[in-house]
C-alpha cells in the first residue's frame, strides 16, 4: 500500500534546507505539503489588543506561501492552502487521507506549542504520529557543547563555547521532485489581504517595494547581497545605517518567515570569504545569525519569563504602563525627532533599522519609564521580522531584564542621532510623513 506523509509548513517556507520536507520525499510514496493561515494569528489580538499581525507581515507571508506554492509546482507537486485552526484542519485532513503521519519543524514558544500540542493529540487518537524536525537555527541543538539547560546567559561566554567546538552542518538541498497525490484535488485559495480584514500596503518607500515575502526573492537578495553589490565586505561598517536599502543585509523578515536558511547564508558566506577574502564585515554577519540562534535558545531554556514583565531575571523594572505616553511614542509623536521619525517608518513601512530599535526601545523604557511589553507587543504587531524569540529577548535585553550582563542599557538619543543620522537626512525624510493615527 502507497504511504503518504503530510508535511505542515509553518516558519519554514521553502523547499532548500527543509529537513521536514527531506525527510518526507525520503521516506513515503507521497507527500502532501499543507499550510494553514492560522485564524488567530491573522485576525486576533495580543494581550494588550494590537493585532497579532498587521498588514505588513500578512502581505508578506501571502506573497511567501504563494511563491511556495509556485516552488511546489515546478517540482511536480502543489501545496494544499487552508485558513482556520491548523490542529483541527491538518487532523480532518490527516483522517480523511489516511496518512501515515504529519512532519513540521518545532517551534517552542507557548502559543504555537499549544497548536502543535493539541494537534499531537488529536492524530493520536486515529493511529498516527506528528514527526518533528528542527531547521531553523545555525546549530543543530544536537551539536551544542552543552545542554539547553545550561545555557550560558551571557552572549559572549555562548559565543566562545560554540565557536570552539561545534561544526555547523551542511544545508541541505532542495528535492529533485516531490511526488503529490493527485487525488487531491481541493486544493485551496490563497487569501488576500481583505480576507483578513486589512487595507492595502502602500508601495511608496523602499522597504515596501523590495521587502517581498518568499524563497525566491529572498535568494535573489541573498545574491544581490553577496555577488551583484558585494555589500558584506563592508557589513560591520555599515550595518547601523538608517536610511536606504543597501546599508544592512535585510535578511531578517525572510528567515523570520523561514523563505532562507541560516546555513544556506552561512555556507554562501563562506563561499564568498573563500573568492573574496575574510574580514571583521563578513564575520560580523555570521555573528548576526549566531544571535539569532543564542535568543531562539533562550527562549527555550527560559519558557515563558521571556514574555513577562520581570523577564528571565525575575526583576520587576520601575516602570509603569502608562498608555498616554506609550501611544505618543507609537504615533511618533514624542518631540524626539530622531525617535519619532523611526516610529514613523514602522509605521509606514513594517520596518526599522536595528539601531533604530534599540534607540527607540531605550528611549520607551528608560527615558519615559513606559512598561516594555507594550513595546514588545507593538512591535510583535507590525514587525516584517518579527520572531518571537528575537522580538522579545530583545527587548527584555534593553529592559535590564535579560540577558544584558550590565544592569541597564540606556541610550544617549541625541549621540545616537548625531552618530548615526550626522547629516539628519533620515529624520528629514520621516518629518514629513504623516504620525501614524490611533
Amino acid at each position: 500500500m502507497a504511504t503518504t506523509a503530510i508535511v505542515w509548513f509553518r516558519n519554514d517556507l521553502r523547499l532548500h534546507d527543509n529537513e521536514a520536507l527531506t525527510l518526507a520525499v525520503s521516506k513515503f510514496d507521497f507527500v502532501l505539503p499543507v499550510y494553514v493561515f492560522d485564524e488567530r494569528i491573522f485576525t486576533g489580538k495580543t494581550s494588550l489588543g494590537f493585532q497579532k499581525t498587521a498588514k505588513f507581515r500578512t502581505k508578506f507571508l501571502i506573497e511567501a506561501v504563494a511563491d511556495l506554492r509556485q516552488n511546489l509546482r515546478e517540482k511536480g507537486s502543489d501545496l494544499l492552502i487552508f485558513t482556520g485552526k491548523p490542529e483541527e484542519i491538518l487532523f480532518s485532513l490527516a483522517e480523511s487521507i489516511n496518512s501515515q503521519c504529519v512532519i513540521c519543524n518545532r517551534e517552542r514558544t507557548h502559543e504555537e506549542v499549544f497548536v502543535q500540542d493539541a494537534l499531537e493529540k488529536k492524530l493520536w487518537q486515529i493511529g498516527q504520529e506528528l514527526n518533528y524536525v528542527r531547521g531553523k537555527m545555525l546549530y543543530h541543538t544536537a551539536d551544542l557543547p552543552f545542554p539547553v539547560s545550561q545555557l550560558p546567559d551571557v552572549f559572549t561566554q555562548f559565543r566562545k563555547e560554540i565557536e570552539a567546538t561545534t561544526p555547523i552542518r551542511e544545508p541541505l538541498d532542495e528535492p529533485v521532485t516531490i511526488p503529490f497525490p493527485e487525488s487531491i484535488t481541493n486544493r485551496g485559495e490563497l487569501p488576500t489581504l481583505a480576507t483578513f480584514d486589512k487595507e492595502d500596503v502602500a508601495s511608496s518607500h523602499l522597504e515596501n517595494l523590495h521587502f517581498i515575502g518568499g524563497e525566491t526573492h529572498a535568494l535573489n537578495q541573498l545574491s544581490y547581497y553577496f555577488w551583484d553589490k558585494k555589500l558584506v565586505t563592508n557589513y560591520k561598517e555599515t550595518r547601523n545605517g538608517l536610511h536606504g536599502w543597501d546599508y544592512s543585509s535585510k535578511f531578517s523578515p525572510w528567515l523570520a518567515a523561514g523563505c532562507i536558511s541560516p546555513r544556506k547564508i552561512f555556507y554562501e558566506l563562506q563561499r564568498y570569504e573563500e573568492e573574496h577574502g575574510k574580514n571583521e564585515s563578513t564575520y560580523w554577519l555570521y555573528f548576526e545569525l549566531l544571535w539569532r540562534d543564542y535568543f531562539r535558545l533562550v527562549a527555550k531554556k527560559h519558557g515563558n519569563r521571556i514574555f513577562q514583565l520581570q523577564g528571565i531575571k525575575g526583576k520587576l523594572p520601575e516602570t509603569t504602563c502608562d498608555w498616554e505616553l506609550f501611544t505618543r511614542w507609537q504615533t511618533g509623536n514624542t518631540g524626539v525627532p530622531f525617535v519619532d521619525a523611526c516610529m514613523r517608518q514602522l509605521a509606514e513601512t513594517g520596518f526599522m533599522s536595528n539601531r533604530g530599535r534599540q534607540n527607540v526601545a531605550s528611549f520607551l523604557v528608560h527615558d519615559l519609564g513606559v512598561d516594555w511589553l507594550l513595546g514588545a507587543e507593538y512591535f510583535e504587531s507590525m514587525l516584517l521580522d518579527y520572531d518571537p524569540c528575537s522580538n522579545y529577548g530583545n527587548w527584555n535585553y534593553i529592559a535590564g531584564v535579560g540577558n544584558d550582563p550590565r544592569e541597564q542599557r540606556q541610550f544617549n538619543i541625541a549621540t545616537q542621532a548625531s552618530k548615526y543620522d550626522a547629516k539628519g537626512e533620515f529624520v528629514k525624510f520621516w518629518q514629513t510623513k504623516k504620525a501614524l493615527h490611533t
